[in-house]
């Protein structure tokens, strides 16, 4: 069983040492099949980079909050734009997350939201967004290779796919005494998507469910991405590679006083992907454990499941 995450130097995928590149994609599949998670360093979002969008984040946040509501659309299920504090649950949870977030996606799934009172908020968010999408059709590239697939199999599945970057809010609370029972800041789930990319969270929380009950924190490496795999990644493999549940805990009183940011990438694919089980994945030891669905299909059904869409 495992109690850290393993860590990954992606500048190896690219190496010319075709045995260097070998070993990494090994090393991230046999990551992704035995613990759902991986760190990444030398994956290229800069630290600048990364600052701006944390610097425009917290202006964004710390605004009041019916200035913040002035981007939110309602119609449009959470996809773009803003959505308010305790607004999404996870899949089985009674109690909302003590969040709110910020939602950037491709134009051509839906026109973003821009805060009018905020005009350096733009660039940074799409600098990154696009940086998020080049990072990780590089490690699809290395996941196809492990599943025994062409390595551009993912390319022009994913390239350009329905994906989204979510800005995090975790708002600080004056008086815990209020916070409902049993309210964390991110309850137990599975991502939907295919990976998920986090640039390195503002604090500790984060926490991997084991096969054997037992919760394990992960605390962000500087200069890494935490890298895990969704749930539709989970059932195209048939789950060879695996979708770990985590969660964000609440931290002491104190530390519930002072905001947590953080941004993950959620790399979907064109919605009419199929995401039927690969028949490489399917065996007597192993048989077939989901129903056929698409991307979008399966889209709907989770954010129905979550609260986002009714």
């Amino acid at each position: 069983m495992f109690n850290t995450i393993p860590s990954l130097d992606l500048s190896l995928f690219n190496d010319e040492d075709a045995q260097a590149k070998k070993a990494f994609v090994k090393k991230l599949g046999d990551g992704f099949s035995e613990v759902g998670f991986v760190s990444v360093k030398n994956h290229g979002l800069t630290d600048q980079l990364q600052q701006k969008l944390f610097d425009v984040s917290q202006s964004f946040f710390e605004q009041k909050d019916d200035i913040k509501q002035a981007a939110e659309k309602p119609e449009l299920f959470g996809q773009r734009g803003y959505v308010g504090k305790e607004k999404e649950h996870a899949q089985e949870a009674k109690k909302p997350d003590l969040k709110e977030f910020y939602h950037i996606g491709q134009e051509n799934y839906g026109e973003n939201i821009w805060p009018e009172k905020l005009p350096e908020f733009k660039a940074p968010c799409l600098e990154v967004f696009q940086k998020m999408e080049d990072i990780g059709i590089t490690l699809l590239r290395a996941i196809a290779l492990y599943l025994g697939l062409d390595e551009h199999y993912f390319d022009d599945k994913a390239g350009g796919g329905n994906s989204i970057l979510r800005l995090i809010h975790y708002f600080p609370i004056k008086d815990v005494s209020k916070v409902k029972a049993g309210a964390v800041r991110a309850g137990a789930h599975g991502d939907i998507n295919l990976i998920t990319l986090l640039m390195g969270a503002s604090a500790d929380g984060l926490e991997l469910l084991r096969k054997d009950g037992k919760w394990i924190p992960v605390t962000a490496v500087p200069g890494h991405l935490v890298v895990n795999v969704g749930d539709m990644l989970s059932r195209l493999t048939n789950d060879k590679l695996t979708s770990t549940i985590h969660r964000v805990v609440n931290p002491n009183p104190e530390a519930m006083t002072k905001p947590r940011y953080s941004f993950p990438f959620f790399m979907h694919p064109k919605p009419e992907m199929d995401l039927s089980c690969l028949e490489s994945c399917v065996n007597k030891e192993n048989p077939k454990k989901f129903p056929d669905i698409t991307a979008g299909e399966f889209l709907t059904q989770r954010l129905e499941e979550i609260g986002l869409k009714a």
